[in-house]
């Protein structure tokens, strides 16, 4: 089940980038992002009052974390910069390339309180298999 969750996000970052690239192309990429981040704040209003999901462990959370709402719309605006230079596919490419490193990193020192996961020499053909795609990509 989550190898399906995993492959349907994909599918819907490629339809998000393709999305906010054409609205960019309206709107400029500041103003786009407010609008998106605004249908995104809606969308999830109306999923928690239907589930009827609650805030209560607010205070445990260590006050950094929250910092994720930065980073997503850092992305959104990198995405959309890059869309309009290297459109989707490619984008989508380097930026898996720019994730596997960082999950790397992040599984091999157990950053953040993550399980370590030493690296091993087998993901090097991984990202070298990677990095060979966004080549073709870029030549072809």
């Amino acid at each position: 089940m989550n190898n399906i969750i995993s492959a349907a996000t994909g599918v819907l970052i490629a339809l998000m980038l393709l999305f906010n690239g054409y609205l960019a192309g309206f709107f400029g990429i500041y103003t786009s992002s407010v609008l998106i981040h605004a249908a995104g704040l809606l969308a999830i209003t109306v999923i928690i009052i239907a589930g009827r999901h609650r805030f209560g462990r607010c205070k445990e959370a260590k006050w950094y974390l929250y910092s994720a709402g930065a980073v997503g719309v850092i992305t959104v605006i990198f995405n959309t910069i890059s869309f309009s230079g290297m459109g989707v596919s490619l984008t989508l490419a380097v930026s898996l390339l720019g994730q596997s490193l960082a999950a790397i990193i992040i599984d091999h020192y157990g950053l953040m309180g993550m399980k370590k996961v030493k690296f091993e020499r087998q993901k090097i053909t991984g990202l070298v298999l990677i990095l060979a795609g966004i080549i073709i990509m870029s030549v072809f």
